[in-house]
C-alpha cells in the first residue's frame, strides 16, 4: 500500500497502527491510527469502491481535543466544496485536502518535520 511507504518515510510520525484493512475486486477499506512526534494523533477511515468514496481524517491533541477533522459526509450543502469540508474547533469550512497525503502534508506544515 502506497500510503504505508509515505508513513514509513515521514520522520515527524512517531508510529502508526493499521487497525483494519480489507480489499476486494473493485475497492478497499482501511482504518489507521497515526501518532505524531508532538503527541497528537490522526484517526483515519477511508472506503473506496467503483462508485463511492467516503473518508474521515480526525486529528486530535494528546488530551483528545479535536484539532481538525476532514470528511465528506454529505451535509453542509452550502459549502462550495460540498461534500468535502473541514471541522475546526470553532467552525466548518470548505476543504480541498481530500486525500490522506493532503492531510498529512497539512499536519506536517503545522507541527513541523523535525
Amino acid at each position: 500500500m502506497e500510503i504505508l511507504r509515505l508513513l514509513d518515510a515521514a520522520n515527524w510520525i512517531e508510529s502508526y497502527e493499521v487497525e483494519d484493512y480489507r480489499q476486494w475486486g473493485g475497492g478497499f477499506y482501511y482504518r489507521l491510527k497515526i501518532n505524531f512526534k508532538d503527541d497528537s494523533m490522526l484517526f483515519v477511515k477511508e472506503y473506496v469502491d467503483e462508485s463511492e468514496r467516503a473518508y474521515s481524517f480526525h486529528w486530535q491533541d494528546q488530551n483528545s481535543n479535536m484539532i481538525t477533522r476532514w470528511d465528506n459526509a454529505p451535509h453542509h450543502r452550502h459549502l462550495l466544496t460540498f461534500p468535502h469540508h473541514k471541522h475546526t474547533p470553532t467552525e466548518i469550512v470548505e476543504n480541498s485536502e481530500i486525500t490522506l497525503a493532503d492531510v498529512l502534508e497539512e499536519i506536517r506544515k503545522q507541527i513541523g518535520d523535525t
